[in-house]
């Protein structure tokens, strides 16, 4: 298990507070191998996050909540241009001399590169206060642009997606690419599988887990998922016989390797629509389901909706949140 704790310091914006427990609750829930524990921790002097709309929260932790963190999480705050609590600054610091890892999202960057952790580093924050950072801690090499920057133990990122992307990166670090991809489209989209499918057989858009001793031959499928993939090829590369193939990978990922094919065919299908401008008979040729058709059927039997449709929701909440970003940036 992997202990994040999240110091909530007063003004805090609110999406800031909650994008860590979306980010992490989704990459646990939907990766039963994926094991988070997350932390609320308030730091003196907290009263409520910003607005426009401000709550109070109640948390048994403070500062001593860091103490056994993996990873210390700083979100924004009100007044980041003042010197943090000696209390914060002494608790971040003793968290990097363990080699906690710690990351910073928007005017978080700010108490950070106060305690002299960011001295020498890159780092970025909010775009509209680059200048600002910069001027305040010449020491550190602040990235205009605000995308995540990881150097070290430290990592920092700008506001709005910032949080989330930095979430991300760090599941990235942890688990590998395939779970980040996954925990990104359920963070994004939400979207439920049937629940009424009795045979198992793509009854949710996420792979089962693997203990590793199917790991190798799991790659290998992934990387061929274009061309057709038989029972007998899949057991001839494992070297098991069929009936053994099929019982191992029903006892480490709760389905067969066919039904384990077909759903990796879906991911991929779901990655295309999202990042590709691929026609529909390209995407269904490349994920190796063959025809428009059969995409269309085992892609609304997993997700409870079109390719189409999928592609045009992903899209549009995406843009929506980055010209969020983009009026976060050109806020005076």
């Amino acid at each position: 298990m992997s202990l994040i704790a999240v110091l909530a310091l007063d003004g805090v914006p609110g999406h800031q507070l909650t994008t860590p427990g979306l980010t992490f609750t989704a990459a646990a829930r939907h990766h039963p191998w994926v094991d988070y524990d997350l932390r609320i921790c308030a730091a003196p002097g907290f009263e409520s996050t910003g607005g426009p709309a401000p709550f109070r929260i109640e948390t048994p932790w403070g500062l001593e909540g860091l103490d056994d963190a993996d990873t210390v999480l700083l979100p924004g705050c009100a007044g980041f241009q003042d010197e943090p609590a000696p209390a914060v600054a002494d608790a971040l610091r003793a968290a990097a001399a363990r080699g906690c890892r710690i990351g910073a999202v928007g005017t978080g960057t700010f108490v950070l590169a106060a305690t002299g952790l960011l001295d020498g580093w890159r780092a970025a924050t909010s775009r509209r206060h680059t200048e600002e950072l910069a001027r305040l801690h010449p020491r550190v090499e602040v990235d205009p642009d605000g995308a995540v920057v990881s150097h070290g133990l430290f990592h920092s990122a700008a506001g709005v997606l910032g949080g989330l992307d930095l979430c991300l990166r760090l599941i990235t670090l942890d688990h590998g690419e395939s779970v980040v991809i996954e925990t990104e489209r359920q963070a994004f989209l939400q979207l439920h599988a049937p629940a009424d499918d009795a045979g198992g057989d793509v009854a949710a858009t996420v792979l089962a887990a693997s203990d590793g001793s199917l790991d190798e031959a799991i790659r290998w499928m992934e990387a061929n998922l274009q061309r057709p993939l038989t029972l007998a090829e899949i057991a001839d590369r494992t070297g098991l016989g069929i009936r053994t193939l099929t019982r191992r990978f029903r006892t480490e990922t709760g389905l067969s390797p066919l039904q384990y094919v077909l759903r990796a065919r879906i991911q991929l299908a779901q990655r295309l629509l999202e990042r590709t401008d691929d026609p529909i008979e390209r995407i269904a040729a490349r994920s190796g389901l063959g025809t428009p058709a059969n995409l269309r059927h085992h892609f609304h039997r997993c997700t409870g909706t079109t390719p189409g449709i999928y592609r045009n929701a992903f899209r549009s909440l995406a843009a929506a949140l980055t010209w969020a970003e983009r009026d976060e940036a050109d806020r005076p």
